[in-house]
C-alpha cells in the first residue's frame, strides 16, 4: 500500500515530466517532400544508395511501413497534403501544365492558411504544381514566402520563381537542392523566435535529375543516385539548422514522397510505378521525427495517408479545423506510439475523376486498371480506363507486393469494401459520380477494340 507522501512525489514527478516533455510554445513544422522517390529508394528502406541522414532521423524517430499517397501523380497527391481531402474535391483530379489557367480550388483552406491564423511564419520553398496563375500560387495560398519551380522541371518554360517574380529562366536542375536548401536554412534562421511552418516539396528526383558538382558521379547507382545522397543531405543541414537555431526540440519534421518512382528509382519489393495504384505507385517512405515527444527507433506498421497529415498537424498546433469535411485523420496516435494502427474508413485511390482502387486496414480491392501505364508508350486508340470483369482483392499484409488475388476466398470482405465505395460515391463531385456509373456499367472485355468497352482518360 502507498502513503500519501510517496503518492504526492511520485505524482509530482510524473506531472514534472509531462511538462518538460510539453512544448513551451506552438510547435515548429516542417514538412520535406521528394517528387517520384520510391518505396526502396532509402537505406533504411532497404536501398543500397547511402541516405546517412534520414536513416539517423528513422533511428532518432519512427518510420513508417504502410504509409500511402492520396494519388498516384504528382498535383493530386499535393492537393491532398495540403488540405486532408481527396484530389477529387479540390478541383485537382490531374497533373496541371503550364498553360492551365486553374488550380487547386481557391475556396478550399490550405495547411497554410490555417497555420497562419496562429500567427505561424510559413514559407513554400521547390515544387508548387497546384496552378501557375497568380492567384493560385502559394503566395495567395497561405504562404508568407515562395521560392522554387511552380510545375514539374520537365515541363516548359522551366522557370525559378521569387513569390510571383521569374528570377531565372531556364533554372538551373544542378544547383536546386542546394539553393532550396539555403532557402530552408535562412528561413528557419530568421523565424526562429516565431513559431513556423516550413514546406519543402523538392524537384528531385523527378526527370530531369540534376545534382551540384559536390554530389555529381560520386555514387555507385548512377545519377540517380547522387540526386537521391543530395536530398539526403540536404535533410541533415535542414535539421543541423534546427538544432544550431535550438529550435529542435520544438520542431516536427515530416519527410515521404508524393507518388512512387517513375523511369527510375525503386519501389522496393512492391508491385507497379507511378501512375499506377499498384502498392508501387502509391505506398510511400515516411520518416517523422520530434525529440521527446516521438519515441525514438520505432517502426510503425499502422496504416497512414498524405490525407492525416493536415488533421494532424492541426491539432498539434491548436489552429481551427477547415470548414470543409476531412478525409484524412489525426495519426499522433501512431507518431508517438500511443496506438499501432487506428480504425479508419476505406482509403480512394483515384485516377483523374475513376476510382481504380480502395484498401480497407490490409486488404486492397482493384475495381478499375487502365490499360496501359503512364511510363510505356500509348497503345494505338490512346490509354483507357478499364472496369475489372472480376474485382481483385489481396491481403497486403501476407502478399505486399499484390501477385496473388484472393477475392474468391473472401467473398465477404469483397462484398463489405464494394459496400463502403457505394455510400461514398453520392458524396463526391458529379464527375465522380458519373465516371463511377460509367464504370458499373462497363466489363473489360480484351478480345474487342480498345475503347469499345472503356472511357478514354483525358489529359
Amino acid at each position: 500500500m502507498i502513503d500519501r507522501r510517496s503518492f504526492l512525489a511520485s505524482t509530482g514527478a510524473a506531472l514534472a515530466s509531462q511538462l518538460l516533455a510539453a512544448p513551451s510554445r506552438k510547435p515548429n513544422i516542417v514538412v520535406i517532400l521528394c517528387d517520384d522517390l520510391g518505396y526502396g529508394d532509402l537505406g533504411c528502406y532497404g536501398s543500397k544508395i547511402p541516405t546517412p541522414n534520414l536513416d539517423r532521423m528513422a533511428g532518432e524517430g519512427v518510420r513508417f511501413t504502410n504509409f500511402t499517397s492520396a494519388d498516384p501523380v504528382c498535383s493530386p497527391s499535393r492537393a491532398a497534403l495540403l488540405t486532408g481531402r481527396y484530389p477529387t474535391r479540390v478541383g485537382v483530379p490531374r497533373v496541371f501544365f503550364p498553360q492551365d489557367r486553374d488550380g487547386l480550388s481557391l475556396d478550399e483552406s490550405t495547411l497554410a492558411d490555417l497555420l497562419k491564423a496562429q500567427n505561424y511564419k510559413t514559407m513554400c520553398i521547390g515544387k508548387w504544381h497546384l496552378g501557375r496563375p497568380a492567384e493560385y500560387l502559394p503566395t495567395r495560398r497561405g504562404f508568407d514566402e515562395y521560392f522554387g519551380i511552380p510545375y514539374s522541371n520537365d515541363m516548359n518554360p522551366r522557370v525559378l520563381m521569387h513569390n510571383t517574380e521569374v528570377i531565372e529562366e531556364p533554372a538551373k536542375l544542378e544547383t536546386l537542392t542546394q539553393r532550396y536548401t539555403e532557402q530552408a536554412v535562412k528561413f528557419i534562421h530568421e523565424n526562429r523566435d516565431s513559431p513556423f511552418f516550413l514546406y519543402l516539396p523538392q524537384t528531385f528526383p523527378h526527370i530531369p535529375l540534376g545534382a551540384s558538382e559536390r554530389f555529381r558521379g560520386k555514387s555507385p547507382e548512377g545519377l540517380y543516385g547522387d540526386v537521391v545522397e543530395e536530398l539526403d543531405w540536404s535533410v541533415g543541414e535542414i535539421r543541423r539548422a534546427l538544432k544550431q537555431n535550438g529550435v529542435e526540440q520544438n520542431t516536427l519534421v515530416l519527410f515521404t514522397s508524393y507518388n512512387g518512382p517513375w523511369y527510375q528509382g525503386s519501389p522496393g519489393k512492391l508491385r507497379g510505378r507511378k501512375n499506377t495504384t499498384y502498392e508501387g505507385g502509391v505506398r510511400e517512405p515516411f520518416i517523422a521525427a520530434w525529440p521527446g515527444r516521438i519515441p525514438k527507433g520505432r517502426v510503425c506498421n499502422g496504416l497512414a495517408s498524405m490525407l492525416d497529415l493536415l488533421p494532424t498537424v492541426v491539432r498539434l498546433c491548436g489552429a481551427a479545423l477547415p470548414s470543409k469535411p476531412l478525409d484524412g485523420i489525426d495519426i499522433w496516435p501512431l507518431l508517438s506510439g500511443q496506438k499501432e494502427s487506428i480504425e479508419r474508413e476505406v482509403l480512394l485511390y483515384f485516377d483523374n475523376w475513376d476510382l481504380q482502387c480502395a484498401r480497407w486496414m490490409n486488404w486492397k480491392l482493384h475495381i478499375a486498371r487502365h490499360n496501359t501505364a503512364a511510363y510505356a508508350p500509348a497503345p494505338p486508340g490512346g490509354r483507357f480506363s478499364f472496369t475489372l470483369a472480376r474485382p481483385e482483392l489481396y491481403n497486403l499484409a501476407n502478399d505486399p507486393d499484390e501477385s496473388y488475388d484472393v477475392a474468391a476466398d473472401n467473398p465477404q470482405v469483397v462484398e463489405e469494401i464494394q459496400r463502403r465505395i457505394k455510400s461514398l460515391v453520392p458524396g463526391f463531385p458529379e464527375q465522380v459520380q458519373q465516371a463511377w456509373t460509367e464504370s458499373q456499367a462497363r466489363k473489360s472485355i480484351p478480345s474487342l477494340p480498345a475503347g469499345a468497352y472503356a472511357r478514354p482518360v483525358q489529359p
